[in-house]
């Protein structure tokens, strides 16, 4: 069987520090970045053409809101950070970041206050927030009706659910999706065609549950598209990620049938970005960790490169 995990993506209408994550609006917020002030997104100096580096060769990045070079970078997960080092991140380099996702449920271990103290930062710079596969936990609860609904008006950034762990039919996760539309959130699936799929299970342990067809994971795609999803997210379990051979003909298959500027890849390592940028170009997205994004972004702007995409990734637009 396939993987699926659906994250939903909110949008935060966060009330003071102190007081509780809550949407107060059935606006929805989109997974395409709007654009941020000049303030908080200075030019870059590959962008400045007067005083900068501007008179060198670069790949232009789409302006936000972006629906294709698309970047998501992980948060507090392997490492522990909080605004002081986000702060870092998007004052560097927020021109090339447009989502925060929260893995593993780590935004439940954080005090309240520097949780919202983040979801803010991320949102002065028009950058979305994402819970991750958190919702998955959710759903195991005996009282799920009433379990989702209070998450649901808890939260105000996105939470995930992957069918991985929860094997809901296809049906309910069109229910669950209409019901975070519905919420005023953006409901953002994660598909992928390794059974039992998670960052902390070993490859031995993956290859003996076995993957799913591609169809499968088309097929759902579809289906989540039509009932209004934005973008999904295809998982790197069983594709570039604890295998022995990548599944490159599994990222063929998917990207023949769903258009690329609806789908994001997981691709956290330097060899896997380089390999999606070298096949699909730099406007592909990605979701990559907060460590990577520097790296990730020199390939994309095409100044930088390992062996084979230095100085090949190139662009034809003003």
């Amino acid at each position: 069987m396939s993987s699926v995990r659906s994250i939903v993506n909110l949008r935060t209408h966060l009330s003071r520090l102190g007081c509780s994550l809550s949407t107060a609006s059935p606006s929805r917020r989109g997974l395409a970045t709007a654009k941020v002030p000049s303030e908080t997104s200075p030019q870059t100096l590959l962008q400045d053409k007067k005083h900068g580096f501007g008179f060198l060769r670069s790949n232009p990045r789409p302006a936000k809101p972006r629906k294709l070079g698309v970047t998501e970078i992980r948060g507090p997960y392997y490492s522990a950070y909080g605004k002081r080092h986000l702060q870092d991140v998007l004052e560097t380099m927020s021109h090339h970041i447009d989502g925060l996702k929260f893995a593993g449920g780590s935004f439940s271990l954080l005090p309240e206050r520097a949780l919202v103290e983040m979801i803010e930062l991320a949102h002065e710079y028009d950058v979305y927030v994402s819970t991750g596969g958190f919702i998955e936990h959710v759903l195991t609860h005996a009282d799920v009706l009433n379990v989702v609904d209070k998450y649901l008006k808890k939260f105000s950034m996105s939470l995930s659910y992957p069918p991985a762990f929860s094997l809901f039919p296809p049906d309910d996760w069109l229910r669950l999706i209409d019901k975070v539309h519905n919420n005023g959130l953006i409901a953002k699936p994660e598909l992928g065609i390794q059974f039992g799929a998670g960052g902390d299970t070993s490859a031995a342990e993956l290859e003996a549950t076995g993957q799913s067809d591609p169809f499968r994971v088309v097929s759902l795609g579809k289906n989540f598209l039509d009932a209004g999803v934005e973008r999904l997210m295809i998982e790197s379990e069983g594709i570039t990620e604890n295998v022995k051979t990548w599944r490159t003909d599994a990222i063929q298959e998917i990207l023949k049938d769903l258009p690329m500027e609806r789908v994001m890849f997981e691709a956290a390592d330097p060899k896997v970005f380089n390999w999606y940028i070298r096949e699909f170009g730099a406007d592909v997205n990605l979701f990559v960790d907060h460590s990577q994004i520097v790296q990730l972004s020199c390939l994309r702007s095409g100044i930088w490169g390992m062996a084979d995409t230095f100085g090949k990734v190139v662009s034809y637009r003003q």
